[in-house]
């Protein structure tokens, strides 16, 4: 369960990165209040993995993921650049993230 509560806590952390972008270029409540909940949700989905996982493991998956996934969400939604070696290096974080898992 405490590897469910820390890809939440990634996917909540990607979310809150991306309400970053979309605050600084909306400059509306709605996007403050998605922003401050996506990282309220992932700092606690981070807590309750941390319960059972070491913190390091804990901690560089969890960046990992919100590193990785906010440079792909960028891609995606706010048309940054995709070129090979960006590509590469976002895998090279992926693959460092589930090696973790794999030998945790």
């Amino acid at each position: 369960m405490s590897w469910l509560y820390l890809i939440l806590a990634g996917v909540f952390e990607m979310t809150g990165v991306t309400m970053i972008n979309s605050l600084h270029q909306k400059r509306n409540w709605q996007s403050l209040l998605l922003l401050v909940g996506a990282f309220g949700a992932s700092f606690w989905f981070l807590a309750l993995a941390m319960k059972e996982l070491p913190m390091g493991t804990a901690y560089a998956v969890w960046t990992g993921i919100g590193a990785a996934g906010g440079s792909i969400l960028g891609m995606i939604l706010y048309g940054e650049p995709k070129d090979a070696k960006r590509i590469f290096f976002i895998a090279m974080v992926l693959s460092a993230a589930i090696g973790l898992k794999l030998v945790s």
